[in-house]
């Protein structure tokens, strides 16, 4: 049996709600993909092992509900007078929901693995070359 389980967009903050199971434990909601992971569209399979999470766009992915506690209208536009206003579209930016996975019993940090950067210890100078000060001193 699936939950009904809400995010935010990170860019605009458009509601969705998507029917998940509830074993699975979010990591982030973010604008860009962890680098090596997997996602699956909200309508194609991404539990167990089929994703490492969902890509949503903005206001257009099928398979969910788009501003599900909202009235289906921008707020910013209502005059009161108008019932024509559209509803809310969302910014049509794709967003990442990234799920916490395990690799042998242990949390994968999703971060890129730092470039360790090993400096020169030789001597260098501590200013230019060129003809020394007053007395001939530098």
């Amino acid at each position: 049996m699936g939950y009904p389980v809400t995010y935010h967009c990170p860019r605009c903050e458009t509601i969705v709600e998507i029917e998940r199971e509830g074993y699975l434990a979010d990591k982030a909601v973010r604008p860009y993909p962890f680098e090596g992971w997997t996602y699956a569209d909200p309508d194609e399979p991404f539990e167990g092992d089929a994703a490492d999470g969902v890509r949503f766009v903005c206001g257009e992915s099928d398979g969910v509900v788009w501003d599900p506690h909202g009235d289906g209208t921008d707020p910013a536009s209502d005059d009161g007078d108008d019932d024509s206003s559209p509803p809310v579209a969302g910014c049509g930016e794709p967003f990442y929901l990234s799920f916490v996975r395990y690799e042998e019993g242990e949390e994968i940090d999703p971060r890129a693995e730092s470039e360790f950067v090993t400096i020169d210890p030789s001597r260098r100078p501590s200013g230019p070359a060129g003809p020394g000060g007053p007395g001939g001193f530098r």
